[in-house]
C-alpha cells in the first residue's frame, strides 16, 4: 500500500482516502477513485512530488505576439485567472487597468 492511504468506508467504500496529522491537527485530502490518485495528493500535498506542469501555452494569436510569463499559473503575462474566469491587465503609470 501507499503511505496514509487506506480504503473509504460506509458511502466511501471502494473509494480510497488520504488523511495526516500537521502540527496536532488533522489535513482531510479527499476521497480518490485510486490508491495511486491518493497517494499523488499526499505526496503533494508534503512536497514530495512535483506540481503538474502548466499546459502548453500558444505564442502567436490573431496576428499578435502573445507574451509568456512563467510567473503565474496562466502562463501568460498580463493575464490574471479570477473566480473561474480570466482577465486582462495591465499596470500604466503605477495604476492597474483591466482590458
Amino acid at each position: 500500500g501507499y503511505k496514509l492511504v487506506r480504503k473509504g468506508e460506509g458511502c466511501n467504500a471502494g473509494r480510497f482516502r488520504v488523511e495526516y496529522k500537521a502540527r496536532g491537527q488533522t489535513i482531510w485530502l479527499g476521497d480518490f477513485d485510486s490508491a495511486v490518485e491518493a497517494a499523488v495528493a499526499y505526496a503533494r500535498a508534503v512536497g514530495e512530488a512535483p506540481e503538474p506542469q502548466a499546459p502548453t501555452v500558444a505564442t502567436e494569436s490573431e496576428g499578435l505576439q502573445l507574451h509568456l510569463s512563467d510567473k503565474n499559473s496562466t502562463g501568460y503575462k498580463g493575464v490574471v485567472k479570477d473566480q473561474g474566469r480570466f482577465r486582462a491587465e495591465r499596470w500604466v503609470g503605477g495604476r492597474r487597468t483591466l482590458t
